[in-house]
């Protein structure tokens, strides 16, 4: 598959800008930037590879339902220099909703919520990713069925995520406003890994920014972030980062008395808890 392939070959490119990287913070350290840690960095390289060696496993069950839907559907778009520029727009259109909802319905936040587990932002963050990316798949139905083949799916698929491993990064500040508007950058990145209130649930663009323009999602960084779960789960344990929050989720569902509070703890936003007033729930990522 193209996406597995690309990310496999990149592998080793990743090792070594993440070696480069710890260098750089070792001979210029900065007490405001969050560096390194040795058993933080060895949690997310051992959940990184359970992710790689799963998400084989799920793209090739996305590969099949790809396949089959593009079989049912009449439509065809042909792959070409001038056409793939604008598969991948669409693509990147796509993975804004899907990366927006994992954030905004609890049991997809439950897979999700991994990439968000360390306290520290660095080029290792990137390669923390989920063991259940299946649910992230479903997003990208909608270009199977307009009749983009399913190989030039994850081929965009794997472009977006290259394209989102220089994000993870203290070192490289603010670049021009018009750039930050338009691109995803370090900056925008780091606000949408930061804990804080006003940062929370921004900028969910993979390549460009624009659709967190139009939808009312962007937020520019103006306070140092802060990194990390509103409340962190404080473990390097590879198997508890991967299914914290699942687990959180199976007990306020067991504790429930109500099918309709049960249903709400699945698809409600992360955080919600019966009795709570407001439409909107107050963001509470652990429990």
């Amino acid at each position: 598959m193209e996406n597995t392939s690309l990310l496999a070959l990149s592998a080793p490119l990743f090792v070594l800008l993440i070696v480069l990287e710890m260098v750089y913070y070792r001979l210029h350290p900065d007490e405001n930037a969050s560096g390194y840690g040795v058993r933080d960095t060895a949690a997310s390289f051992a959940v990184g590879a359970g992710a790689a060696l799963m998400d084989i496993v799920y793209k090739t069950i996305a590969l099949a339902a790809f396949v089959g839907l593009y079989q049912l559907t009449p439509l065809r778009v042909e792959v070409t220099w001038t056409t793939f520029p604008l598969i991948l727009l669409a693509q990147d259109f796509c993975y804004y909703w899907m990366h927006r909802e994992h954030h905004r319905v609890r049991v997809l936040w439950a897979s999700h919520v991994v990439h968000h587990s360390s306290v520290r932002y660095n080029f290792s963050t990137s390669v923390r990713q989920p063991w259940t990316g299946l649910t992230s798949q479903i997003f990208y139905i909608p270009l199977a069925l307009a009749g983009v083949p399913p190989w030039a799916i994850l081929l965009c698929g794997g472009i977006n995520m290259l394209t989102q491993f220089w994000l993870h990064t203290d070192r490289i500040g603010r670049l021009p406003r018009v750039i930050e508007r338009v691109v995803n950058t370090p900056s925008s990145h780091r606000v949408h890994h930061a804990s804080q209130g006003g940062y929370l649930d921004r900028n969910f663009g993979g390549i460009l920014m624009i659709w967190d323009q139009l939808f009312g999602t962007w937020a520019e960084e103006t306070e140092r972030p802060v990194y990390g779960l509103t409340k962190n789960i404080d473990t390097h344990n590879p198997l508890r980062i991967v299914s914290h929050e699942y687990a959180a989720l199976g007990r306020d569902v067991a504790r429930a008395t109500r099918w309709r509070d049960r249903a709400r703890h699945v698809l409600g936003r992360p955080g919600w808890q019966p009795g709570q007033q407001t439409a909107r729930a107050v963001r509470d990522d652990v429990h």
